[in-house]
Order: C-alpha cells, then structure tokens, then sequence
C-alpha cells in the first residue's frame, strides 16, 4: 500500500465518518421524536387523522371610513382536516357566507368554493404541480410520525443544537425536495417537539395535548407567517381510523348544469 492510496483512505474516512456519525443522531432523534408522541404500535396503526375545530385569523377589508384604505379585522372559520393513507387530504372551510374545500387525491389536486345557500353555483380551480408537492409533503408530515422520508424520496439531516424557550433543543431538517422542507425542533430532554420552522420562514409552533387511541395530539397550532400574520387553530374534535371514502378526495364530477353530479 503506497503513502499516496494510504492519504486517500485517511480522506475517505474523514468525509465518511461524520455522515455515518450524522445518520445515527438522526435515527436516534426521531426515534425519540416518536416516542414522545406514543409507543410504535401505536403509531404504527394509524392510517387516517380528522381533526374538527377553529381557524382565527385576520383579514384585510377596505375601511368603512375610507374605502382607500385597509383595515384588518378578526376571521374566524370553522375547519375540518382530514389525513389518509396512502396520499389522500381534505380540508373544509366554513365561515357563514362561503364553504371551501381543498383535497389531495395522490397526485390530483382542487379547491372548491361555493356560497352558502348556494351549492349549485360552486367554483373548482385545479392545483398545479407545486401546489400538489406541498399538498403531499404535508399528509407525509401529518402520518409518518417522522420517520420515512427517504422512501418518498425526500432525507432527513441532522442541523445541531439551538434554545428554543429556554429549553435545549436538537433540529433535524425534513426535506422533501422542490423547496419544501420542515425544520423541527425537538427538546433534547423529553424529545417533544417545540417548533417548526418552514422553507419560507413561517414557523408553527404546538399547544396543549389530545390524547387519542395512545397517541399524542396537539390541541392547538399556533402558525406565524412570514409576513407576521398569524394563524390559530383549536381542535375541539381529533378521531383517527376513521377512514373516508375514496369519493370524498377525488375531483368533482361536472353534472351537465354546471352544478355538483349527484
């Protein structure tokens, strides 16, 4: 063996332990991550979660006083998630003059909105394929339970350690390829997940807990935009496997009146 092959083993072994040193924390955190939530089983068994509760937002309306301006005022709609395996979402917005839904079925996408009191005259727009990766990246996010990623084709890597209310926290980076990635936090102590931080700098962070079946639940999301805007959902409601049917995701059918087919 020359000086010259034995420098590039050393070289090899330098680059090459810190990636497998990389792999085991990752490994090692998301098994923790996961316990924190409940016991593999547990998890495992999940195939479907509906969450039921209260969006409050703001939104800006022209003012009253001066229609040139904008003034922002409280939102509050009712909302009804639902996750299901293998790639299959759908989230109802309801406020008391509109009902939107937006749905994942795999690799379609839509938003249908319609007035209240006025479902035959109902709009559907298709997503397009970004859209549907984020779509998609968020059911993964919302079943996995964290641990999976590389068979989507996305990876997970280890970013080091940050404080995050005071408490030690190790952050890995969910990356899910295309621009999207979730970068968590998890306490080191406990292994709960304190926040998320997205690839466009919204961060969401968790409140409260709901147990279902051995598994633990947020009972609210609080999510801060980029932009400052912040959004709070309360779940008043979380049920899982309680699957919907395959007609509750699919694109709807155009009945040759423009309305909803029966």
């Amino acid at each position: 063996m020359n000086d010259r092959f034995v420098l590039r083993f050393a070289a090899l072994l330098a680059v090459s332990a810190p990636l497998v040193l990389a792999d085991a924390r990752t490994d090692e955190w998301i098994a923790k991550g996961r316990a924190a939530l409940g016991s593999e089983q547990a998890l495992e068994a999940i195939s479907s979660v509906r969450y039921i509760g209260t969006l409050d937002t703001t939104e800006k309306v022209a003012d009253k006083d001066n229609p040139a301006k904008t003034v922002e005022r409280p939102l509050r709609l009712a909302i009804d998630i639902v996750f299901q395996k293998p790639c299959q979402q759908r989230i109802i917005l309801r406020s008391d003059k509109i009902l939107e839904t937006t749905a994942l079925d795999d690799y379609d996408g839509w938003v249908r909105r319609a007035e209240i009191g006025k479902d035959d005259q109902w709009q559907l727009t298709l997503l397009d394929s970004a859209q549907i990766r984020r779509l998609r990246a968020n059911t993964w996010e919302n079943l996995a339970f964290y641990r999976g990623l590389e068979k989507q084709g996305g990876s997970v890597e280890y970013q080091g350690e940050a404080t995050v209310e005071d408490k030690p926290c190790v952050i890995l980076a969910f990356l899910h390829g295309e621009n999207i990635s979730f970068l968590r936090y998890f306490e080191k102590t406990t292994g709960r997940l304190m926040k998320t931080v997205t690839e466009n700098g919204g961060e969401i962070r968790e409140q409260g807990e709901i147990f279902v079946q051995g598994v633990r639940f947020p009972k609210t999301l609080i999510n801060k935009g980029a932009n400052g805007q912040v959004t709070t959902i309360t779940f008043d409601s979380i049920k899982v496997n309680e699957p919907l049917p395959a007609g509750d995701f699919v694109v709807p059918a155009l009945a040759p009146n423009g309305g909803p087919a029966k």
